[in-house]
């Protein structure tokens, strides 16, 4: 039998959940999302993705930054079956977690109980991890706590940033969560708890993004990538900070004290406690996005 579901997101990596829940057999009778915010140097006043598609879909938008007050009031007329949570940007306490009938579920980008909160993808290619996935685990007042109805796994690639590697688990994801919907809808649906280590992946800010040059390479490398899109990469030189927006591993290349940059060949590469990396692309402050080279040829001459 269909459920009348209520679902919260905000960011891209919600829209294939909701857009696969809309084409299901199931009722999204109301979508949840944060509120139009200031983008862009123009501060222009924008809705989330997840609005956006909503109304494509058609589907009637609540916008709050908080799921609490009329947020709730709203979810409590609608006697939704099931609420469904993808990457809101906002805890769901009581009374909102008990006003479904089945409760909520989340869809989290981790194999949980690795990687809880709020930048799992970004976490786990920091810290080398071979492996990541999604999971959709029962929500509860703990942080990521619920037994979990289904994972999916997939492999981080050596060259693969947070960006991409979200965007394929948002995908992988989605179809996963339709699944489980599915189950419970039926009655067969089954949960397990979660088993092992429990890693906690805070939310990034502005100062993860800044390069540490004095680790070895793949370390270097596993950050650029784990903070690339959001919240970016960057190092200082002529006293004016670099954005690396692409980079990879010179293996061929003579080996450099940590932070010395070098132009080689036509390559621009940067000394780590291992192999150097070389910068791809760049985004000097004030100007374009740019390769490398180019950028150093540019510069300055000190």
């Amino acid at each position: 039998m269909p459920l009348r579901l209520v679902f919260a997101g905000s960011p891209d990596a919600a829209v294939p959940s909701l857009r696969a829940l809309a084409e299901s057999a199931h009722d999204v009778a109301a979508v949840i999302t944060r509120e139009d915010s200031p983008q862009g140097r123009r501060a222009v006043l924008t809705p989330t993705p997840v609005a956006v598609e909503a109304d494509r879909l058609g589907a009637p938008v609540i916008r709050a930054n908080r799921l609490a007050g009329e947020a709730t009031a709203a979810v409590q007329q609608l006697a939704p079956d099931l609420g469904v949570i993808v990457a809101y940007g906002g805890l769901v306490r009581e009374p909102l977690l008990s006003t479904p009938r089945l409760g909520w579920i989340n869809l989290h980008f981790s194999l949980l109980p690795r990687w809880r909160g709020a930048a799992p993808v970004q976490r786990a290619i920091m810290a080398g991890d071979d492996i990541t996935g999604a999971s959709v685990f029962q929500l509860v007042p703990e942080l990521d706590a619920g037994d979990v109805f289904g994972r999916v796994t997939e492999p981080i690639g050596r060259h693969q940033t947070a960006g991409n590697l979200l965007d394929s688990l948002a995908e992988s994801g989605a179809t996963l969560l339709v699944r489980v919907v599915d189950a419970l809808a039926d009655g067969t649906a089954r949960s397990e708890a979660q088993l092992g280590d429990v890693t906690l992946a805070p939310k990034l800010g502005l100062a993860d993004g800044e390069v540490d040059w004095s680790l070895p390479a793949e370390a270097v490398s596993a950050q650029i990538r784990g903070v690339t899109p959001e919240p970016g990469a960057f190092t200082t030189i002529d006293d004016a900070r670099l954005k690396i927006l692409d980079a990879t591993i010179a293996r061929d290349v003579p080996r450099l004290p940590a932070g010395q940059f070098d132009m080689v060949g036509r390559r621009v590469v940067v000394g780590t406690a291992t192999e150097p990396i070389e910068l791809v692309t760049v985004h000097p402050a004030g100007r374009r996005a740019m390769d490398a080279a180019s950028w150093w040829r540019g510069r300055p001459t000190p």
